[in-house]
């Protein structure tokens, strides 16, 4: 299995990997809380951007709604924490085949009907607005009022109800993203995999040569929203409140999609560089604003704007393609 996983990646580029591996588990040793929680933001948009990036980079099918999937994951564990006090872990076992279904319900409507492209991206947008307003008037869920998890003061962690330390967050994040990174790579180079970068190419040339494209469209999506939803389960866990307004918002979206596109569209290490690029210059640029008692207003959505647009003009297909040929990697297995 594991000769398969690093069969066609370069010397150079597992050495790479490995040293950036050993840098980020021995970095909550050196690093500040502000700068631990920095760590914690970039992890979270690395893993969900691989969760994005299956559907849209290898499968190209574009999601405008993928904060949908989080929101679900995050208030089903959180809710049934709340009120039943089931762990996270139990009922990440209902949040998953919730998100799972959701996809799977609006994959079925947009591909059976062949509603693709932008107004595919439009039918994910529309239904992450549904439940948006649907969970601002749910009351099992306080509605527009916020739920809010119980916080306790901890001295050690407790990993099975996922209540401690910032840094407890920091490592399951971490082991996620490498598990993603894996799992990602893995999937590409299966037979769905390929399937699936035919399908991106052109869908009616990967019909005509007896490609099954509803059944292996329909596999991504459920697998994007099911490994969406555990990033959900976190996001609830780390910051012990959620809001309709908050979760589901069209904004949410458009940051999970970010990073893979700056990164990389379709490559496997894109959404982590992406992440790393776009969270940490902008929380750097907010710390420096701060820190020079200026008060911008969006400035940190401006910024991401000019990253976008920065990448799309100087490097449409991201930044991880043109830094693995300057060092001399192999894109597909790096």
């Amino acid at each position: 299995m594991i000769a398969r996983l690093i069969e066609g990646a370069s010397p150079r580029a597992l050495v790479l990997l490995g040293l950036l591996l050993l840098a980020a588990i021995a970095a909550p040793l050196v690093a500040s809380d502000y700068l631990l929680t920095v760590l914690i933001l970039i992890l979270y948009f690395a893993y969900i951007g691989q969760a994005w990036n299956i559907m849209m980079g290898f499968a190209g099918q574009l999601s405008l709604g993928h904060a949908l999937y989080v929101g679900l994951g995050a208030y089903t564990a959180a809710a049934l924490y709340v009120h039943f006090g089931i762990g996270p872990w139990i009922g990440l076992l209902a949040a998953v085949p919730i998100a799972a279904l959701a996809g799977a319900f609006i994959g079925f409507l947009a591909f059976r009907f062949r509603v693709g492209g932008v107004y595919f991206a439009i039918l994910t947008i529309a239904f992450a607005e549904f439940a948006r307003v649907g969970f601002d008037h749910l009351p099992w869920t306080a509605g527009s009022s916020g739920l809010f998890l119980p916080v306790k003061q901890f001295a050690g962690n407790d990993l099975w109800l996922l209540r401690g330390q910032p840094v407890m967050f920091y490592y399951l994040l971490l082991a996620a993203t490498v598990l993603a990174f894996v799992g990602c790579r893995a999937l590409l180079k299966s037979r769905v995999g390929y399937f699936w970068l035919a399908i991106r190419e052109d869908e009616e040339a990967a019909r005509s040569a007896g490609i099954d494209t509803f059944r292996y469209k329909m596999i991504a999506v459920v697998i994007s929203a099911s490994m969406t939803s555990f990033a959900g389960v976190i996001y609830a866990f780390y910051y012990n409140n959620l809001f309709p307004e908050q979760v589901f918002h069209i904004s949410r979206s458009i940051e999970i999609i970010l990073a893979p596109i700056v990164g990389g569209l379709g490559t496997l290490f894109g959404p982590i560089l992406g992440a790393f690029i776009l969270t940490g210059l902008a929380e750097t640029l907010t710390e420096t604003l701060h820190a020079l008692g200026v008060d911008v207003p969006g400035a940190k959505q401006v910024f991401y704007g000019i990253c976008l647009l920065a990448v799309i003009v100087a490097l449409p297909d991201g930044v991880w393609p043109w830094l693995a040929r300057r060092l001399g990697l192999k894109e597909r297995g790096s």
